[in-house]
Protein backbone atom coordinates (compact mmCIF):
# COMPACT_ATOMS: atom_id res chain seq x y z
CA UNK A 1 0.00 0.00 0.00
CA UNK A 2 1.70 3.17 -1.21
CA UNK A 3 1.39 6.57 0.35
CA UNK A 4 1.23 9.77 -1.66
CA UNK A 5 4.27 12.01 -1.52
CA UNK A 6 3.83 15.72 -0.85
CA UNK A 7 4.33 17.94 -3.90
CA UNK A 8 7.86 19.26 -4.39
CA UNK A 9 6.86 22.95 -4.17
CA UNK A 10 4.92 22.37 -0.94
CA UNK A 11 7.89 20.52 0.57
CA UNK A 12 10.33 23.31 -0.41
CA UNK A 13 8.05 26.01 1.05
CA UNK A 14 7.57 24.03 4.27
CA UNK A 15 11.33 23.48 4.61
CA UNK A 16 11.94 27.22 4.18
CA UNK A 17 10.11 27.68 7.48
CA UNK A 18 12.52 25.46 9.39
CA UNK A 19 15.16 27.63 11.06
CA UNK A 20 18.67 26.37 10.40
CA UNK A 21 22.19 27.47 11.07
CA UNK A 22 24.19 28.44 8.00
CA UNK A 23 27.07 26.09 7.24
CA UNK A 24 29.82 25.85 4.69
CA UNK A 25 31.22 22.39 4.08
CA UNK A 26 34.82 22.38 2.82
CA UNK A 27 37.39 19.79 1.81
CA UNK A 28 40.98 19.62 0.59
CA UNK A 29 43.33 16.84 -0.46
CA UNK A 30 44.27 14.92 -3.62
CA UNK A 31 41.06 16.07 -5.40
CA UNK A 32 41.76 19.69 -4.53
CA UNK A 33 40.01 22.32 -2.48
CA UNK A 34 36.23 22.71 -2.69
CA UNK A 35 33.37 24.01 -0.61
CA UNK A 36 29.71 24.95 -0.66
CA UNK A 37 26.98 26.38 1.54
CA UNK A 38 24.90 23.50 2.93
CA UNK A 39 21.65 23.68 4.87
CA UNK A 40 21.36 20.02 5.90
CA UNK A 41 23.73 19.21 8.78
CA UNK A 42 22.95 17.35 11.98
CA UNK A 43 24.49 15.60 14.94
CA UNK A 44 24.23 11.81 14.74
CA UNK A 45 26.03 10.50 17.84
CA UNK A 46 28.33 11.59 20.67
CA UNK A 47 29.84 8.10 21.06
CA UNK A 48 31.83 8.33 18.86
CA UNK A 49 31.29 11.97 17.84
CA UNK A 50 29.59 11.76 14.44
CA UNK A 51 27.60 14.20 12.31
CA UNK A 52 26.03 14.17 8.88
CA UNK A 53 25.89 16.57 5.96
CA UNK A 54 23.88 16.34 2.76
CA UNK A 55 25.65 17.46 -0.42
CA UNK A 56 24.12 17.73 -3.88
CA UNK A 57 25.28 14.71 -5.89
CA UNK A 58 26.07 16.84 -8.96
CA UNK A 59 28.35 19.26 -7.11
CA UNK A 60 32.12 19.51 -7.43
CA UNK A 61 32.26 19.51 -3.61
CA UNK A 62 30.68 16.04 -3.45
CA UNK A 63 33.28 14.67 -5.87
CA UNK A 64 36.11 16.27 -3.89
CA UNK A 65 34.83 14.98 -0.51
CA UNK A 66 34.54 11.50 -2.00
CA UNK A 67 38.16 11.54 -3.20
CA UNK A 68 39.67 13.49 -0.28
CA UNK A 69 37.91 11.49 2.44
CA UNK A 70 37.68 14.54 4.74
CA UNK A 71 35.46 17.58 5.25
CA UNK A 72 34.99 20.46 7.67
CA UNK A 73 31.58 21.81 8.66
CA UNK A 74 31.89 25.53 9.38
CA UNK A 75 28.86 26.94 11.23
CA UNK A 76 28.87 30.62 10.37
CA UNK A 77 28.76 33.60 12.68
CA UNK A 78 26.35 36.49 12.30
CA UNK A 79 28.93 38.63 10.44
CA UNK A 80 29.61 36.01 7.74
CA UNK A 81 26.59 36.28 5.40
CA UNK A 82 28.83 37.43 2.50
CA UNK A 83 30.91 34.25 2.85
CA UNK A 84 27.73 32.14 2.82
CA UNK A 85 26.52 33.92 -0.32
CA UNK A 86 29.84 33.38 -2.08
CA UNK A 87 29.88 29.64 -1.34
CA UNK A 88 26.22 29.39 -2.39
CA UNK A 89 27.22 30.75 -5.81
CA UNK A 90 25.53 34.13 -5.32
CA UNK A 91 28.70 36.10 -6.10
CA UNK A 92 29.35 35.74 -9.81
CA UNK A 93 32.60 37.72 -9.51
CA UNK A 94 34.20 35.28 -7.04
CA UNK A 95 36.43 32.97 -9.08
CA UNK A 96 38.20 31.79 -5.91
CA UNK A 97 35.63 31.27 -3.18
CA UNK A 98 38.38 30.84 -0.58
CA UNK A 99 39.54 34.43 -1.25
CA UNK A 100 36.39 35.47 0.65
CA UNK A 101 36.74 34.94 4.41
CA UNK A 102 39.74 34.08 6.58
CA UNK A 103 40.63 30.39 6.15
CA UNK A 104 43.15 28.08 7.81
CA UNK A 105 43.74 24.33 7.43
CA UNK A 106 42.19 22.06 10.03
CA UNK A 107 43.93 18.89 11.28
CA UNK A 108 42.56 16.94 8.27
CA UNK A 109 43.72 19.63 5.83
CA UNK A 110 40.14 20.77 5.08
CA UNK A 111 39.73 24.56 5.26
CA UNK A 112 38.35 25.96 8.53
CA UNK A 113 36.81 29.44 8.61
CA UNK A 114 38.23 31.73 11.28
CA UNK A 115 35.44 33.50 13.16
CA UNK A 116 32.93 30.69 12.57
CA UNK A 117 30.80 29.75 15.56
CA UNK A 118 31.97 26.11 15.26
CA UNK A 119 34.31 24.13 13.03
CA UNK A 120 33.80 20.35 12.95
CA UNK A 121 36.75 18.67 11.22
CA UNK A 122 35.69 15.20 10.01
CA UNK A 123 36.87 12.03 8.31
CA UNK A 124 34.29 10.39 6.07
CA UNK A 125 33.02 7.32 7.89
CA UNK A 126 30.14 6.37 5.59
CA UNK A 127 28.21 7.80 2.66
CA UNK A 128 24.84 7.03 1.14
CA UNK A 129 23.19 8.20 -2.06
CA UNK A 130 19.67 9.46 -1.29
CA UNK A 131 17.67 10.94 -4.19
CA UNK A 132 19.52 14.04 -5.47
CA UNK A 133 22.05 14.14 -2.61
CA UNK A 134 24.85 12.20 -0.98
CA UNK A 135 24.68 11.96 2.80
CA UNK A 136 28.13 11.94 4.42
CA UNK A 137 28.55 10.65 7.95
CA UNK A 138 31.73 12.12 9.39
CA UNK A 139 33.61 11.10 12.49
CA UNK A 140 34.60 14.34 14.18
CA UNK A 141 38.36 14.45 14.73
CA UNK A 142 38.46 18.05 15.97
CA UNK A 143 35.88 20.60 17.14
CA UNK A 144 36.78 24.24 17.69
CA UNK A 145 34.45 27.11 18.46
CA UNK A 146 34.17 30.82 19.17
CA UNK A 147 31.76 32.53 21.56
CA UNK A 148 29.59 34.52 19.16
CA UNK A 149 26.12 34.70 17.66
CA UNK A 150 25.29 32.29 14.82
CA UNK A 151 23.96 33.25 11.41
CA UNK A 152 20.48 31.75 10.96
CA UNK A 153 18.45 31.04 7.82
CA UNK A 154 14.64 31.20 7.75
CA UNK A 155 12.25 31.80 4.85
CA UNK A 156 15.10 32.33 2.40
CA UNK A 157 16.77 35.09 4.40
CA UNK A 158 19.46 35.45 7.05
CA UNK A 159 18.65 36.35 10.61
CA UNK A 160 19.97 36.49 14.16
CA UNK A 161 18.79 34.72 17.31
CA UNK A 162 16.09 36.52 19.32
CA UNK A 163 16.18 37.65 21.98
CA UNK A 164 19.67 38.83 21.16
CA UNK A 165 22.30 36.95 23.09
CA UNK A 166 24.62 38.95 25.32
CA UNK A 167 27.51 38.20 23.01
CA UNK A 168 29.19 40.20 20.32
CA UNK A 169 29.47 38.98 16.76
CA UNK A 170 32.67 37.06 16.05
CA UNK A 171 34.23 40.00 14.21
CA UNK A 172 33.28 42.42 17.02
CA UNK A 173 34.57 40.04 19.71
CA UNK A 174 37.97 39.95 18.03
CA UNK A 175 38.04 43.70 17.40
CA UNK A 176 38.02 43.13 13.66
CA UNK A 177 36.41 45.47 11.19
CA UNK A 178 34.80 43.44 8.38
Amino acid sequence: MGHAVVERDVFIEAMSRAVTGVTIVTTDGPAGQAGMTVSAMSSVSADPPTLLVCVNARSRTRTAIERNGVFCVNILGSSQAAVADCFAGRNANATDRFAVGDWRPCTSGAPGLNGAVVRFDCRVHLSAAVATHTVYFGQVIEATFDDCEPLLYWQRQYGLPLPSMDRASCADAKGEDR
